[in-house]
């Protein structure tokens, strides 16, 4: 990787840590500069806007998610154990040393729920395709005979996100100790009824 490559790539880098923390808006191009001991002009040759900047950050979240949570369980067999898998990745990624409790994810889908634009775009896209990778997770395991055929797998999903947003907010916000404990449970909570759900009643 040439030197230019590795500056881009440091200032990414520190950019994702202060955006975990602070949110897009607060993320100052001086602060940056200073943090990575450069010149805003310096920073301007590799990001020619804070939107270019921002959604390079956000490739590079996207990029880290996938390596802490869906490869490791896409490698395994479909059913039950990949869905626990997921479960498992999204975890470690919300209060994991990586991130050290903080989703970026989470943040700005807050921050630009009501502000349209390409970031926004790229994040709407990106919990959409969270969302439909968990549901199509659970559909294979309703097919391989884990799961009841009368789970709704959009259902499980949402709950499941659910999961980790209060995970999240309790264990960095709230300081409780027993976060972990208590996600788990609802998850395993969650995963039974998937196993046992009879079809809705008209």
């Amino acid at each position: 990787m040439q030197k230019g490559q590795l500056t881009r790539a440091a200032i990414i880098e520190q950019a994702l840590d202060t955006a975990a923390q602070v949110g897009f808006e607060q993320l100052s191009l001086a602060t940056l500069a200073a943090d990575t001991s450069m010149s805003k002009s310096g920073l301007y040759a590799h990001f020619k806007s804070k939107e270019a900047l921002q959604q390079a950050v956000l490739a590079l979240a996207l990029e880290r998610f996938s390596d802490i949570v869906i490869r490791p369980a896409m490698r395994l067999p479909r059913g039950t154990r990949r869905v626990q898998a997921l479960f498992e990745g999204y975890m470690l990624w919300l209060g994991g040393s990586v991130n050290k409790g903080r989703c970026l994810f989470m943040a700005l889908g807050q921050e630009y729920r009501d502000r349209p634009g390409a970031v926004r775009d790229q994040v709407v896209e990106s919990l959409k395709d969270w969302h439909s990778l968990i549901a199509r997770a659970v559909t294979d395991a309703i097919e391989e005979g884990d799961l009841s055929p009368a789970q709704d797998a959009r259902q499980f999903a949402f709950e499941m996100v659910g999961i980790g947003m209060s995970f999240q907010q309790s264990y960095k916000l709230l300081g409780r100790e027993d976060t972990e404990t208590m996600a788990r449970r609802a998850f395993e909570s969650l995963l039974r009824r998937a196993e046992l759900a009879q079809p809705a009643r008209k």
